[in-house]
């Protein structure tokens, strides 16, 4: 029986792929496309990628939801304050893209989720570190 490893991709849609991407960039910075068509954009994220697909229509979901992973989960807060969109208050960071997907940030140090040293090396985060908390859950279930 197979069993599961990880998660390559999510898939988001949204209304337009270059005002989406114009968001991901103010929130989070300078991205670097895998590709991308008049649809479709593949966001990189090491070895993962996030795909926008034009064409949201519907009413944003209530709790479904796409966690993201990011190396300074206040730098992102601060920029969603900026930008004028209502996030969740700390600890957490959840907030709605302009097409009400809803995302939920979390910090590399405090979960399990862990990249390889040489992703992260070659992503040009090779100092990330995990918090002593994560490093227990991790231990406890023999991955560390």
């Amino acid at each position: 029986m197979a069993r599961l490893v990880g998660i390559n991709h999510v898939a988001l849609e949204v209304g337009s792929i270059d005002e989406a991407l114009a968001f991901l960039e103010d929130v989070f910075g300078q991205l670097t496309l895998r590709g991308r068509s008049s649809r479709m954009a593949f966001v990189d994220m090491g070895d993962q990628f996030l795909a926008l697909s034009a064409g949201r229509d519907d009413r944003p979901d209530a709790q479904r939801h796409i966690g993201i992973v990011v190396d300074d989960k206040e730098a992102v807060r601060r920029a969603v304050e900026e930008a004028g969109i209502a996030c969740s208050p700390p600890p957490g960071l959840d907030f709605r893209d302009p097409w009400g997907n809803l995302l939920q940030i979390v910090d590399y140090r405090e979960i399990q989720f862990t990249k390889a040293p040489s992703v992260l090396a070659g992503m040009g985060l090779g100092g990330l570190e995990k918090s002593e908390r994560a490093l227990a859950e991790l231990r406890e279930k023999r991955l560390a």
